[in-house]
């Protein structure tokens, strides 16, 4: 008798690559689903390496309305639309330098790496407001609302816990770059944070008042990793 071979995706955190390489994915899509329609704007944390950057990429994917990723999944039975957003996936889980300067350029680089991909331009000299114009932009020019997934968004700050005043100037430069999201909430149709952990000091927090913090809550504890059950099952 053959046996059938399982690819494991070791490693692998984009969604598209694991379902068009056929390797093996655990299915949390039925979770996706029912998050994203009981909740526009959520933030998420889990510890390092346990399939965040995945979830983030397959929430991506599943706004931009790619229908035939979810062949076989749970979404294809859930979802009768599939309406398709401009996504906008702003990681910082690469932002590993120690000092300000650095920092601050890293993420300028990346917004302008995503200004390139969505086709806008903008013109401020601050972190927080050109992510605001880009948000709005991207909206304007695609007549619709944005998606906005945040990856790692406490990455800058992890990486400065050892020294009170660098993370002290980490912290102000971070709430400065997500400040201006409660003036773009009209542009949002959908807004996904991850992290590591809650820094309760920034406005991100604070300001956005309808953000819901799904970490703790026990009908999402599955949405990221494995199970016992589902390794069994699915290996």
């Amino acid at each position: 008798m053959e046996r059938n071979e399982i690819r494991y995706p070791v490693g692998m955190q984009v969604f598209e690559q694991i379902i068009e390489g056929g390797y093996q994915y655990v299915d949390k899509t039925g979770l996706v689903y029912e998050m994203t329609h009981r909740y526009n704007y959520v933030f998420l944390s889990r510890p390092r390496r346990f399939g965040k950057s995945l979830l983030v990429s397959t929430l991506e994917n599943y706004f931009k309305g790619k229908r035939e990723l979810f062949k076989g999944l749970a979404m294809e039975r859930l979802e009768s639309e599939w309406n398709s957003y401009p996504v906008i996936l702003l990681s910082l889980a690469s932002v590993k330098e120690r000092t300000i300067n650095l920092i601050h350029d890293q993420i300028n680089e990346t917004l302008e790496y995503i200004e390139k991909q969505m086709g806008v331009a903008t013109n401020s000299t601050s972190l927080g407001g050109r992510l605001k114009q880009l948000i709005q932009n991207t909206a304007e020019k695609y007549r619709n609302q944005v998606v906005l997934l945040i990856d790692e968004y406490d990455a800058p700050l992890l990486n400065n816990l050892d020294d009170d005043n660098d993370l002290k100037e980490v912290r102000k430069m971070m709430r400065a770059l997500y400040a201006p999201l409660k003036d773009c909430l009209k542009e949002l149709k959908y807004l996904f944070i991850t992290g590591i952990t809650k820094f309760s000091q920034l406005s991100i927090f604070s300001e956005l008042n309808n953000l819901a913090n799904i970490s703790m809550l026990p009908r999402y504890g599955t949405i990221c990793g494995i199970t016992e059950q589902e390794m069994e099952s699915y290996f």
